[in-house]
């Protein structure tokens, strides 16, 4: 693991959210992406080295529709920035870790991402992100 990479945070109405946050930290949201393969919008705040990423469920399917359902919005993961992430999920694996997905697949930011289970973490999910060289797009930047 090389750092933090980013905390996903949960919301309703991410125009109000970005407000909120960006109000906090002193900064404007520097992107927003729809990634319709989750049903999320998410918009990117930035102070310094630190990012938080804003997640809006863009249908009730949508993971973080079901998420905000049973848990209100707030704090939804934590993300590490890996070097390799297919060595990574193979080398979680072998430690016993339960992973979400078996293979990486593309998200947001230009990242290639994988999950690991919230019963495998202290009942936190964690999300590891590699920096996808093959340029394979989330779905859009808005």
């Amino acid at each position: 693991m090389k750092k933090i990479e980013h905390i996903g945070i949960a919301v309703k109405d991410i125009e109000a959210s970005e407000k909120l946050f960006g109000d906090l930290m002193g900064v404007e949201a520097y992107k927003r992406e729809l990634v319709e393969s989750q049903g999320v919008l998410t918009s990117f705040l930035r102070l310094g080295n630190n990012k938080l990423e804003l997640l809006q469920a863009t249908h009730e399917d949508s993971v973080i529709h079901k998420f905000i359902e049973k848990k209100g919005e707030g704090f939804h993961h934590v993300a590490f920035a890996v070097t390799d992430i297919n060595h990574e999920i193979e080398r979680l694996k072998g430690l016993g870790y339960r992973l979400l997905s078996e293979k990486a697949t593309a998200g947001a930011d230009n990242k290639l991402v994988v999950f690991l289970h919230p019963k495998a973490t202290n009942g936190m999910l964690v999300e590891l992100v590699q920096e996808n060289d093959e340029n394979l797009s989330s779905d859009e930047s808005i």
